[in-house]
């Protein structure tokens, strides 16, 4: 990777200090960039996820941060309390009005645009057409929009046709598109009509340090008030429509006395707590924990006995939830709700880091969490083979490193006979 002296422009809404989703993804690529010896300017929101509220501690309408070789602007935005998909979409033009202002007469190498947010992307996809300049615009796609908005039913007909064709026209009049993951490529090229050619897959990679808490887990479990015979289960992240966390609410209403012993615990926020919190009044086996960030998240994650993932029945391809590389780091197992034929489920079955029964079915996750818990040699297993999988296809330095040759191809690339085809993190 040699970035040294490329001026790389990031626009993206969510940056650090959020604790979960994308924000950790774009903060580590922007300072892995600047530390290869580029000048990187990310441009971004005022943290907001997963609370859906302006953090403590940002105020105005724009602030500045500078440390070597990386600027952070943050620009103020609308932040809708309840986000539906048109109150997103809001948001995501009041972004993406601001950022193209603010960077106007910002010169840069390359652009890299992530989607979410995708109106800000189609802003800077837009003006550089329109100015016929040369700087190569890179979309990096976390989760897909039309896929997003069909598979949880927030749209359906012909505006989810209208979604699916925007999309499909601005990843196609973009330079290159990243995804995280060879199902959204193939959706990419099959279904949005991208041209092979012009997709890479990049994994996400784990974020999770476990070298930062000096903590042990006994210390941690004290401090979250879990006694030493009790088996915590724990969904760390968003709650929001694609989780579909009734799900687990109705497996903690069937813990009976037998499994008195097994809790759910609900860490996070999002547009669905509060309907989860007010479904579960009076439920024993489960409880709810605001997010933690930094290394209380580490040891959070650590102190749990199984780590939860849930998922909507209908959701197949839209997204790969950035929770899973944090969970195969921890040395925790997991237990995935998910469709056999889902993105996430896929990703269970490549890592052989966790178990998987059918979403929307509290039974089956209930009889699966209790085999678990009662055999730690498996449990073990599944949590030494989470690391493994971190190790060879997750690792944070191979996945900036195909970034950096990407970056590099592309701002050099009349020199270059073909665009790269794939690069998977290994």
């Amino acid at each position: 990777m040699d970035n040294q002296g490329n001026k790389i422009l990031i626009v993206g809404i969510n940056y650090s200090p959020e604790p979960t989703g994308i924000a950790p993804y774009t903060e580590g690529l922007a300072n892995a960039i600047a530390d290869a010896g580029a000048d990187v300017r990310v441009v971004t929101g005022y943290p907001h996820y997963p609370f859906w509220r302006k953090m403590d501690g940002f105020s105005g309408l724009s602030s500045v941060e500078q440390s070597e070789n990386l600027t952070v602007q943050r620009l103020r935005h609308y932040i809708p309390r309840n986000p539906s998909f048109l109150r997103r979409i809001l948001m995501e033009a009041s972004f993406a009005l601001r950022a193209t202002w603010a960077t106007l007469f910002h010169r840069a190498d390359l652009i890299l645009c992530l989607s979410p947010t995708l109106l800000s992307s189609a802003a800077f996809v837009i003006r550089t057409r329109l100015l016929r300049s040369r700087t190569p615009v890179v979309l990096w796609v976390q989760d897909f929009y039309g896929l997003g908005a069909s598979e949880t039913g927030q749209l359906s007909g012909g505006l989810s046709s209208l979604v699916d064709r925007a999309e499909s026209w601005i990843l196609r009049k973009s330079d290159h598109v990243v995804v995280i993951h060879p199902r959204f490529a193939k959706h990419a090229q099959d279904n949005l009509g991208v041209d092979s050619s012009s997709v890479t897959v990049i994994r996400n990679w784990t974020h999770l340090d476990l070298s930062q808490s000096a903590c042990t887990r006994e210390d941690s479990r004290k401090r979250l008030g879990w006694g030493p015979e009790q088996k915590i289960v724990l969904h760390a992240g968003n709650m929001g429509a694609k989780q579909g966390l009734e799900n687990v609410v109705d497996a903690a209403r069937l813990l009976g006395p037998r499994q008195s012993d097994i809790k759910f615990v609900l860490m996070g926020d999002g547009n669905q707590r509060a309907h989860l919190e007010e479904l579960s009044e009076g439920c024993t086996g489960i409880e709810f924990m605001d997010p933690v960030g930094g290394e209380d998240f580490t040891d959070v994650l650590r102190a749990a006995d199984a780590l939860l993932l849930n998922e909507l029945a209908d959701l197949r391809s839209m997204a790969v939830p950035s929770k899973l590389t944090s969970y195969f780091a921890s040395g925790v197992p997991v237990v995935a709700a998910t469709s056999s034929d889902s993105a996430s489920g896929e990703e269970i079955a490549l890592s052989g880091a966790g178990v998987r029964v059918d979403a929307g079915n509290p039974e089956a996750l209930v009889r699966e969490i209790e085999m678990l818990v009662s055999d730690p040699v498996r449990a073990a297993q599944l949590a030494r083979s989470g690391g493994e999988y971190v190790h060879e296809t997750l690792s944070p330095g191979s996945a900036t490193t195909a970034f950096g040759d990407l970056f590099d191809g592309l701002i050099n690339r009349d020199s270059l006979p073909t665009r790269p085809t794939q690069a998977r993190a290994r």
